[in-house]
């Protein structure tokens, strides 16, 4: 009985790491959101929803942001969008 217990617990504290080893939060700097708020870069139709974490298709053109290689911005459906350059996936929807 006690073994059963012990693989359960064992087991629950497993998955609970796992569920939150897959919430991270990026804390951007101010100057980034400053600077893309600026821009009054064009917005661009997208059907789909806007979620963080998700990954933008290469049909949208991710606009860099000088002295900041970490960052790159969209504006989707009417809404500024931060998103990592490299894989592309959208780190925040700035409202």
């Amino acid at each position: 009985m006690k073994k059963l217990i012990l693989v359960s617990l064992v087991s629950t504290l497993a998955f609970s790491g796992a569920a939150l080893a897959q919430t991270t939060t990026v804390v951007v700097p101010g100057e980034v959101k400053t600077y893309v708020l600026q821009q009054g870069s064009p917005s661009v139709t997208y059907g789909g929803t806007v979620v963080v974490g998700e990954a933008l298709p290469d049909t949208v053109e991710v606009y860099p942001i000088p002295q900041q290689p970490s960052y790159g911005y969209v504006v989707l459906n009417q809404q500024t969008v931060l998103v990592d350059p490299q894989s592309r996936r959208v780190i925040e929807v700035l409202r």
